[in-house]
């Protein structure tokens, strides 16, 4: 178990990418990168996760739950450390081929015992922003076998052309069972394979994933930190799908560059001033 300051230490290394690396980000919209978290930074992030679930959803209710928290990294400072990391943060931006990110949001994504399989979809709805350079760092907190339902990827990128025309219904599955059908006849492939401890993936906001139903006894915990690049604005018409945009941009207006207090640069970054909000 890493004390505090190796913590810091580890989240602030950076991580080697190589032009492989590069390259299937581009093409394929995701990638898979092993060893992004120590296995003991991965023990700390499912202790304090787990410790903030415990807080806000009842213990016996949770079965075949799909639990969700956001703005984590606000009120607690093991989050923040993986939230604001240097590390994640550059690998971002360095896969973006951009400057400067800074960060959209976090979310805990905790599929209980029974939960059923996340429908196909991609994230450009929810982000309110007029730019494509929006990626998700997508860091388990345990492996995940294929019985936990790891997340799967639609490649290469631009398969999200062939479904783009299927109109989304939120009140049935119809635009799953599309995208499905579409996907099958097209042979697009999938990527489906199980993450091991410390394995992270960051896919692109155009990219197509799904993640399958958990079989297991254990919760899927997972920590998704969304960055953006910096200088982007918002939406000048800002939809519902978008959700409560303005909680994680607040004070910031349609068309305005996205540069809340509550969007900090997580990369490059000044070191004396790493976890703070602003």
């Amino acid at each position: 178990m890493p004390s505090d300051s190796q913590l810091e230490d580890e989240l602030s290394s950076p991580y080697s990418l190589t032009d492989d690396h590069h390259l299937n980000f581009s093409r394929d919209g995701f990638i898979r990168l092993p060893n992004v978290l120590s296995p003991g930074a991965v023990v700390r992030l499912r202790e304090e996760l787990i410790n903030l679930l415990n807080k806000t959803f009842p213990k016996n209710n949770r079965n075949n739950r799909f639990l969700s928290l956001e703005m984590m990294w606000i009120e607690s400072p093991i989050i923040r450390q993986y939230v604001l990391s240097p590390r994640i943060a550059k690998i971002s931006a360095d896969l973006l081929s951009v400057k400067s990110v800074r960060l959209y949001h976090d979310n805990t994504l905790s599929k209980e015992p029974g939960c059923g399989r996340t429908p196909w979809h991609y994230d450009d709805h929810h982000f309110p922003l007029e730019t494509n350079d929006v990626v998700t760092a997508w860091m388990p907190a345990q492996p995940v076998p294929k019985a936990m339902g790891p997340l799967s990827f639609a490649k290469p990128l631009n398969v999200f052309n062939l479904v783009k025309n299927i109109n989304f219904n939120k009140n049935d599955t119809s635009y799953d069972k599309n995208v499905t059908e579409v996907f099958k006849a097209n042979n697009v492939a999938i990527d489906s394979k199980p993450f091991a401890i410390g394995e992270a993936s960051f896919h692109h906001n155009l990219s197509f994933h799904t993640a399958g139903e958990n079989r297991t006894s254990q919760s899927r915990i997972v920590l998704a930190n969304t960055y953006f690049a910096d200088g982007a604005r918002v939406v000048e018409k800002p939809t519902m799908v978008s959700g409560d945009w303005q909680k994680f941009i607040p004070g910031v207006g349609p068309g305005e560059i996205a540069a809340s207090e509550l969007n900090p640069i997580c990369w490059p970054t000044n070191t004396k001033k790493r976890y703070s909000a602003s």
